[in-house]
């Protein structure tokens, strides 16, 4: 399969410069494995795995998916919660040469359809159920659809009829059945399609993106020193694995670290990991370091292997950033990422506080950014700007969709693609995202980015989290409203909150109209995205009722 965008002159300059590199991350697990294949490697709820346990599990997998009869450039579905084989699973594939595509457990059939038949994929590994909802009779219904499909491969103990089971797979002694160097003929290096990333989808179907072999060395080679891991270090994931998890647990599986899966929505099962398995780098979302620090067990652990917190770039309000530096005794660590363009930007542990805070750092080791006004050119440092980045961890295009490819990179091999993000550098180089433009809300010819607000707001002492959307009114066009989530047993009135965000020195003009408190906020793809557009529709639909507004 061809790399829509990169042409082998940019493959041979990124591989020159060294932001790509043939060797893979199964080439580390093989290394791995010799070096030290008593070490602990894995762990998922009660299973636990050394590295020689891992490769053999791995072997054994593309062994008996070779004998299934996948062969290099099929291409493989996965919809897998937080377990080994989430992990696992993609690097038997890598084995095989196949390209792998991985959705969050959120996805239903509609999406899932669309992925399926558009990538043609010949298996879909899947489990049977998670969480009351039945994956497999999901695929079942939607198999007529799906000519492609020969395989219906399920993880666990429960193994519906016509599937086939993957523990059993794992259990066949067949590793040494082929020469141990038998599956480097299938190995996907720089230049040939590895992977596919979906879109979150949240405007429609998902797209799939273009992930190439080897792209990845720029974000592995940063974040070691960057987020100081090392073989010692002990990696904890509370986020899901397949979309948040994937970056750090793969720089720890790199470097030959431990990583350990939390299996559970348990936020004490957070806590109690951190003080069982020694967390050194925990991997979450901002929310659940809310209910961790929050929860009335908190006391009873020990957080002193905690070193770092690290977060997607999703909003982190900076009361919650201050309580987990001092309460866990640790440093937040967050970075910036897109499926079109990977990562970003991340922190470093040993960036200055504020940074720390309110950043996303530096851009990683082989991308640029620029920031551009609404005539296209670049602004100075400190003024705001379109977020655009170029590099060698772009996508290398949307799969079947040559005009959105053309479209995102402006129709130039190595274009610049924008993530749809408003920010601005400081002196030293550190990009801070004030939000994203699409959130923009019109005061009157006022232009108010919710991001900044949303901060300020967020560390009244009362308040767990806010979001700002834009509301309907019919003089102004759009005003700001407040949608706040209070910590337990607190309260916050309008004039109070109002009060607050005055004395914190925010303009008139950007203070919120209403507030709305509300127990949850509505939450999409793999749980790091707030639906702002289902609140909007929510506060738009309240005015409608108070007569407000006529539409």
């Amino acid at each position: 399969m061809d790399l829509p965008r990169h042409t082998p002159e940019m493959i041979q300059r990124y591989l020159m410069k060294g932001y790509w590199r043939a060797t893979g991350i199964l080439d580390m697990m093989d290394l791995h494995t010799k070096v030290h294949p008593d070490k602990e490697a894995l762990v998922a709820g009660s299973t636990r795995m050394t590295w020689a346990e891992c490769k053999r599990w791995v072997d054994r997998v593309a062994v008996g998916l070779h004998e299934l009869g996948l062969k290099p450039g099929d291409v493989v579905f996965r919809q897998l919660p937080n377990r080994v084989e989430a992990v696992l699973a993609p690097f038997a594939l890598d084995r095989l040469g196949t390209i792998s595509v991985s959705a969050v457990t959120q996805l239903r059939h509609q999406e899932v359809q669309h992925i399926l038949q558009e990538t043609e994929a010949v298996a879909a590994i899947i489990t049977a159920e998670h969480r009351k909802f039945s994956y497999y009779e999901m695929i079942q219904e939607i198999r007529s659809n799906l000519p492609k499909l020969k395989h219906i491969i399920v993880v666990g103990d429960e193994v519906p009829p016509g599937t086939i089971s993957l523990n059993e797979m794992a259990k066949q002694p067949v590793e040494e059945k082929y020469p141990e160097d038998y599956f480097q003929q299938f190995k996907v290096g720089p230049g040939r399609v590895q992977r596919f990333g979906i879109t979150s989808g949240t405007t429609g179907v998902p797209k799939l993106v273009i992930m190439p072999g080897g792209m990845h060395w720029g974000l592995i080679h940063d974040t070691m020193s960057r987020w100081r891991i090392t073989p010692d270090t002990v990696v904890g994931c509370f986020a899901p694995y397949v979309g948040a998890g994937e970056a750090p647990c793969g720089t720890a599986f790199w470097v030959g670290a431990k990583v350990v899966l939390l299996t559970t929505i348990d936020i004490e099962d957070c806590l109690r990991m951190i003080h069982d398995e020694k967390v050194s780098l925990a991997v979450g979302f901002p929310p659940q370091m809310a209910q961790m620090l929050n929860h009335p067990n908190f006391d009873k652990y020990d957080y002193s292997s905690l070193e770092c917190f690290w977060y997607a770039a999703v909003r982190l309000p900076l009361g919650v950033a201050k309580d987990v530096e001092e309460k866990m005794g640790c440093r937040i660590v967050g970075m910036m990422g897109a499926f079109e363009a990977s990562s970003i930007a991340t922190i470093a542990w040993d960036d200055p506080t504020q940074v720390r805070y309110t950043s996303v750092g530096k851009p990683v080791f082989g991308q640029e950014i620029k920031l551009l006004d609404e005539n296209g050119k670049e602004v100075p440092t400190g003024e705001l700007g379109e977020i655009r980045i170029r590099g060698a961890g772009c996508a290398s295009g949307y799969y079947k969709n040559p005009e959105a490819t053309a479209a995102a990179w402006r129709d130039e091999p190595d274009g610049w693609v924008t993530s749809g993000d408003l920010g601005r550098f400081d002196e030293a180089g550190n990009l801070y995202i004030v939000g994203r433009e699409k959130d923009m809300i019109n005061r009157g010819g006022r232009h108010i980015f919710p991001a900044g607000v949303e901060v300020v707001l967020a560390s009244h002492p009362n308040v767990l989290d806010a979001v700002i959307v834009a509301m309907p009114d019919p003089i102004m066009g759009e005003k700001a409203c407040a949608y706040v989530i209070l910590k337990p047993g607190q309260q916050l009135s309008f004039d109070e909150m109002v009060s607050f965000l005055q004395g914190k020195e925010v303009a008139t003009y950007k203070l919120p109209e209403r507030l709305e408190i509300v127990g949850s906020f509505p939450m999409g793809g793999d749980g790091q995205k707030i639906l702002k557009r289902e609140l909007s529709a929510d506060i738009a639909r309240k005015l409608k009722e108070e007569g407000v507004v006529t539409s």
